[in-house]
């Protein structure tokens, strides 16, 4: 059977509510056929002669085309049609609409993955996100790569719960496979401009081109831009901007009637301002004063008001990004096998202000540059015996990556270190001051102080897996998988001595005029003290070097039961494995491998009659040896107190649902949500406490819903209106969630409470797509939030800062297709 005639799915079957209907807000969406799946344009209304179905949603969820309502395993899906409803860029603008699923991107550079309250919070190159993030197929295993801008895509399928036996390691709490377009056979040309508040302006465009009968060629392009939505009080520099700029190409080549080729080049660019960090201590009129300290909750500022001062020198966030996938598909009578070969390369610089002041008594900003490349080879054999549907394989994983973590101050901050941390007073302003009584050209203040650790890693991985269904009859599968990992990591850590060129050129000159010695000696020993590593003072200027290995099986039993054609039911047991790691700023730290196993039923429901689907889940988890960057207190009396990881079992109970209807033709309602129970097992946090049988914080429930209107015949045209809502209640706190940042700490603002967002969407379309236009606006309601306080710099200069969400967005949309 050739590739063109060979069905993307074995089993497809008309389901519900008309073979081309989008259902927009949070789940799912329909093709007529597969090959409308590489067709982004607005679907035509369903002909209301004609009975509805529910259209064939195919997924690769297994590492097989199958029907949505035919894969046991809880999932959403989200197409390129419900990222335009949402105007979304990436998949932290539309996060909240898929409840239990959290992407922080106030730095794009560093984001960060939650999936049913599992997440890993450090950024560094020592360690990966336990929710997976896959690229046609391919691993993205950094932070800096995972979190690219929407460019041509086709569907995201989110999937929760462990995923290591089918998409392997660091899959622990869940997998987003995100599926891009592939060049078609008929000529296409597209392009869009989005015009919008806070000077936005997108742009995107898509050109395919049919070469031959056998090859197509398919290139894409987007512009994000916008001027930001928060201003710096005293530099007027706004912050919350956009600059991304990407380019796809995509080169099919169906080499023989069996055998295909596609080659893909990703290439993105970004250059924005770095967070913005809203100081909450109200800061002394005179510029020479220090912040108080210890600071007071009760005076905190609320930072929805609060004015912006932000001086880090130099601060930018930026990426380069390339990638390159070569996918051979080749069909045999008995099955297929597919190779898959993947590099992928990036560059990130990240610095940012990490003390929330315009002072330099208080200054602190953090760096983190990173490179990176990595090379995957998959070689994947699927077939059908009859009483199996099989998939196995055998992949290869290599990656180098280098990051260097810097923190710049100045002599003024490292002084105030030592009146509030030391307790040895202001050696450098007394030195200073007396200095200046003398009559000495001499100061030892306001001279620039960088210290910092650099990182070397090289990593491997090796994986076989295989994954059978079995079809005991027409009603009864088991499921059967295992996947053997071998990681092998080497990891080195070098600190760097401290840098302060012009502070040790005074000191030597005061030495050298004999001034040193007529010093007091504590004034003396304080100098003596400055010589070395305030901030990163671990094994300083010798590299340290760790090499470690892990194994690991990964297995999956499944059973599902069709008790109707339209109602089936599932059961699981699955296991899942981040590979171990290093801290990259903690020398010499290291940490085991994160466990997780998982049992979960659940039910798949069509009402045909009714044109209603209902999916329900329920699961209970137990993670072992869960890994979290925490702030640790007791690190301050060194300096600047750090982040460092700590390690926690946790258990989780909860239930998840979705329910989508289409009472008449030209209505159409969703809604999905998740309850969670999610407590620590076992667990003490770098504070003392004793965390266990607490909540890890993660909120009891979420949903999302929306409901899609269409008029018909407007204009020689279709109108659609899209209405969206989304709800992620209060976090569950801790007796540590007030040090870390994640709930309450102050009388006057709020942390940590429920939060809501209102998205709708008006669209026109004209016959045939050929041109089309809308009005849209995302948080409609305009609710801000503070997401939380980042208090690295509170317990050493006494300045908290707080994060908080954008305002409402709107803007309006046109579009035009030849």
């Amino acid at each position: 059977m050739s590739i063109r005639q060979r069905p993307l799915t074995t089993c497809l079957r008309r389901l519900l509510l008309g073979s081309t209907v989008l259902l927009c807000g949070t789940h799912a969406a329909w093709a007529a056929d597969p090959q409308s799946s590489t067709d982004t344009d607005k679907p035509q209304a369903a002909d209301p002669a004609k009975a509805k179905l529910l259209g064939n949603i195919t997924v690769t969820a297994q590492s097989r085309s199958q029907e949505m309502q035919a894969v046991p395993i809880p999932l959403q899906i989200l197409t390129a049609q419900q990222m335009d409803t949402h105007t979304a860029t990436d998949l932290s603008k539309i996060d909240i609409f898929i409840p239990g699923l959290v992407v922080s991107a106030t730095q794009p550079t560093q984001p960060n993955y939650q999936l049913r309250g599992i997440s890993t919070s450090d950024f560094g190159i020592g360690t990966e996100s336990a929710v997976g993030v896959y690229v046609n197929g391919v691993y993205a295993a950094r932070s800096g790569g995972a979190l690219l801008a929407f460019n041509d895509i086709q569907r995201i399928e989110v999937l929760k719960g462990p995923q290591g036996t089918l998409f392997g390691r660091n899959a622990a709490a869940g997998a987003i496979s995100i599926i891009t377009n592939e060049p078609s056979d008929r000529f296409e040309g597209k392009a869009r401009v989005r015009l919008g508040n806070y000077g936005k302006r997108y742009a995107d465009a898509l050109l395919n081109i049919p070469i031959n009968q056998d090859m197509a060629f398919r290139f894409s392009v987007l512009d994000n831009q916008s001027n930001g939505w928060i201003k710096d009080a005293a530099t007027g520099k706004h912050y919350g901007k956009d600059d991304d700029w990407g380019t796809r190409a995509v080169l099919r080549w169906n080499i023989t009637p069996d055998t295909r080729v596609l080659l893909s080049w990703d290439h993105e660019k970004l250059k924005q301002p770095p967070h913005p960090a809203i100081g909450l201590i109200p800061m002394p009129g005179d510029p020479s004063q220090r912040p108080p300290f210890p600071p007071d909750p009760s005076t905190y500022l609320n930072p929805l008001h609060a004015p912006l001062f932000n001086d880090a020198v130099g601060a930018a966030e930026t990426r380069r990004f390339d990638g390159v996938t070569l996918s051979l598909d080749h069909s045999f009578s008995w099955g297929s096998l597919v190779s898959t070969t993947a590099w992928r390369g990036f560059n990130t610089f990240n610095r940012g202000d990490y003390d929330g002041t315009n002072r330099i008594t208080s200054y602190l900003d953090t760096t983190n540059v990173e490179h990176n490349n990595s090379w995957y080879q998959e070689f994947k054999l699927s077939g059908n015996t009859g009483i199996a549907d099989w998939v196995g394989g055998i992949s290869y994983y290599q990656e180098q990556a280098r990051q260097t973590s810097q923190t710049n101050t100045y002599t003024d901050s490292i002084d105030t270190i030592a009146q509030n941390v030391m307790g040895a007073g202001t050696p450098l302003t007394d030195i200073s001051n007396g200095l200046a009584a003398m009559g000495l050209p001499y100061s030892l203040l306001g001279d620039p102080w960088h210290e910092a650790i650099s990182n070397i890693g090289h990593f491997k991985a090796y994986a076989a897996f295989g994954d059978v269904i079995w079809h005991i009859n027409d009603r009864f599968n088991i499921t059967t998988g295992i996947r053997y990992t071998r990681d092998q990591k080497t990891f080195s850590w070098y600190n760097m001595p401290r840098r302060a060129d012009q502070f040790d050129a005074t000191v030597q000159a005061l030495n050298q005029a004999g001034v040193i010695g007529m010093l007091p000696p504590d004034a003396q020993a304080a100098l003596a003290a400055f010589g070395n590593n305030v901030i990163f003072t671990d094994a300083i200027g010798t590299p340290v070097q760790y090499k470690n290995t892990w194994n690991n099986l990964s297995p999956r039993v499944v059973v599902d039961y069709k008790f109707t054609p339209d109602v089936m039911g599932y059961a699981s047991v699955t296991k899942g494995y981040k590979a171990g790691g290093f801290n990259s700023v903690q020398v010499g730290s290291r940490f085991a491998p994160e466990k997780v196993i998982n049992y979960e039923a659940g039910v798949k429901t069509l009402f045909p009659e009714q044109n209603l689907l209902l999916n329900a889940s329920v699961y209970y988890y137990r993670y072992d040896n869960k890994q979290s960057l925490v702030l640790d207190p007791n690190s301050a009396g060194s300096g600047v107190p750090r982040y460092l990881v700590n390690s926690a079992n946790q258990e989780a109970k909860g239930l998840e649902f979705e329910a989508l209807w289409q009472p008449v033709d030209a209505l159409k309602l969703n809604l999905v949500g998740s309850y969670i129970d999610a407590t620590y097992r076992k667990a003490h946090a770098d504070s003392g406490a004793d965390l266990s049988g607490q909540p890890t914080g993660e909120p009891r429930f979420s949903f999302a819903g929306g409901l899609t209107y269409s008029w018909h015949n407007v204009l020689n045209g279709n109108l659609d209106f899209n209405l969206s809502q989304a709800y992620r209640g209060r976090a569950r706190c801790n007796t540590d969630s007030q040090l870390q940042g994640q709930c309450s700490a102050s009388p006057n603002f709020r942390i940590g409470t429920a939060t809501q967002r209102t998205d709708a969407r008006l669209d026109w379309s004209s016959a045939g797509n050929r041109w089309g236009a809308a009005l849209f606006v995302n948080n409609l309601f305009n609710r801000r939030y503070v997401t939380g306080i980042d208090n690295i710099s509170a317990t050493v200069f006494g300045t908290p800062y707080a994060s908080i969400t954008p305002p409402r967005m709107w803007g309006v949309e046109l579009r035009a297709k030849f």
